[in-house]
């Protein structure tokens, strides 16, 4: 009953001195509000990126070029390296996968391997219809490519297997390069030949399909693609005959119903070190699982969330302080009234626990506030990064405690030194 009592007289105190209450939870709530904004938003971004690349398929590997003890580095030239001396060494078409390894490692493994998806650029460029522009990347793609990128149409269809054989030059477009250039009507992009200007050159390619473009502004930011360039795909037969290059740095691999892919990562690693690039003085192959990417992201993101959301507690500490003085200032004014009570008998731990409980119920009411503005701002975040908001559960409980805690141990001070007062000398305190 005594603490209940203390909590209504609590709420009155406070509602006395409305602003006074205000700034004391200013640092509390700043503080909380921070936090929570900070880990909905972190939240919010590991479920996105993990969502898209679930979608891209849980059995990818992918599948690049390292360095074997050497600092790497990218010059106008072209990929170089530095070696155990300082010569730099260029690499060359015979430094990188050809189709002919491709293929090798699918032979190797075919219980394991379902597909390879290999990409070839021809460039960026332009296409130009009713005096309208879509910017475009001319890319090359084999039939893995749609598969590993969860590539889905909305009308037309794809390259047939004697169009990728044959190189025509057909292409599957976006949504967007539709919207731009047509205003959404896919039936007057669909067997419309159209030239793709890239710098003095211009390509002829035919229309035949259009994909679904599902990218939100967060993994366009990280995957480097803006929502005015899209991808134009051809045949990957057509690209490489464009660009004069039939060589890959790096490629990915969709792993076959029910394999692990961290094994066949491993497999794979071991099959090019032991063949093609033992007697490499300069490079080796890495492999990846898309499991162990986002595994690494999740934990790259999660330390840096935490690092964040731990600087922005330190407003709680401020918050705390702030607590502790207004307090200290609390009960120097009301000291006649500490006095009156011990008088009438009042035992040291009733005042103690008096103001403890007044400074639980500044913090709480603080953590309360700063909640509801972090959730919200945390979810205006979410929604301006295009990924859906994702509160944290854990840390709205997390921060109430802490609210707590904080009024406990910054209150105990002000509410023991309250306690200990020598009624005579408080009933004379003007």
């Amino acid at each position: 009953m005594l603490f209940f009592e203390n909590v209504r007289l609590a709420f009155s105190s406070l509602l006395a001195n409305k602003m006074r209450a205000l700034l004391t939870m200013l640092g509390i709530i700043i503080g909380i509000s921070s936090v929570i904004a900070i880990m909905t938003v972190g939240n919010s971004l590991t479920a996105q990126v993990n969502d898209s690349m679930s979608s891209l398929g849980a059995n990818n590997v992918q599948v690049y070029l390292n360095y074997k003890d050497t600092e790497d580095e990218v010059t106008e030239e072209g990929y170089v390296f530095k070696a155990d001396d300082p010569t730099k060494v260029a690499l060359n078409e015979s430094d990188l996968f050809s189709k002919e390894m491709i293929e090798e490692l699918c032979e190797a493994f075919p219980d394991e391997i379902y597909a390879v998806s290999l990409t070839q650029g021809v460039g960026q460029g332009e296409v130009k219809e009713n005096s309208q522009v879509a910017y475009v990347n001319l890319l090359g793609a084999s039939v893995g490519k749609f598969i590993s990128a969860n590539i889905e149409m909305v009308d037309g269809r794809f390259f047939s297997e004697a169009e990728m054989k044959d190189a025509r030059m057909l292409a599957i477009a976006s949504e967007k390069y539709v919207e731009k250039l047509y205003k959404g009507v896919n039936a007057e992009a669909l067997g419309k030949t159209v030239n793709v200007y890239i710098g003095d050159k211009f390509y002829p390619v035919t229309i035949i399909g259009i994909y679904k473009v599902e990218q939100s502004a967060m993994t366009s930011a990280l995957m480097g693609n803006s929502d005015n360039v899209t991808d134009l795909y051809i045949p990957l037969r057509a690209a490489e005959e464009l660009s004069h290059k039939d060589y890959y740095y790096s490629f990915d691999v969709i792993g076959q119903s029910g394999a692990d892919a961290d094994k066949l990562a491993g497999k794979i690693k071991s099959f090019y070190n032991t063949t093609a690039y033992r007697n490499s003085r300069a490079l080796m192959v890495d492999a990846m699982s898309l499991k162990t990417m986002v595994e690494s992201f999740n934990t790259m993101l999660g330390s840096i969330t935490t690092a964040i959301a731990i600087v922005a507690g330190i407003a709680l500490l401020v918050g705390g302080i702030g607590v502790m003085n207004i307090m200290l200032v609390s009960i120097t004014e009301r000291t006649r009234e500490i006095g009156t009570r011990k008088a009438l008998g009042a035992p040291n731990s009733s005042i103690r626990l008096q103001f403890v409980v007044e400074a639980v119920v500044i913090c709480i009411i603080g953590g309360i506030i700063g909640i509801i503005l972090g959730v919200l701002a945390g979810t205006g975040l979410a929604a301006a990064l295009g990924t859906p908001a994702s509160p944290s559960v854990s840390s709205i409980i997390l921060s109430i405690s802490v609210s707590m805690a904080i009024g406990v141990f910054f209150g105990y001070y002000p509410a023991n030194k309250a306690a200990k007062m020598d009624p005579i000398e408080a009933l004379r305190y003007e």
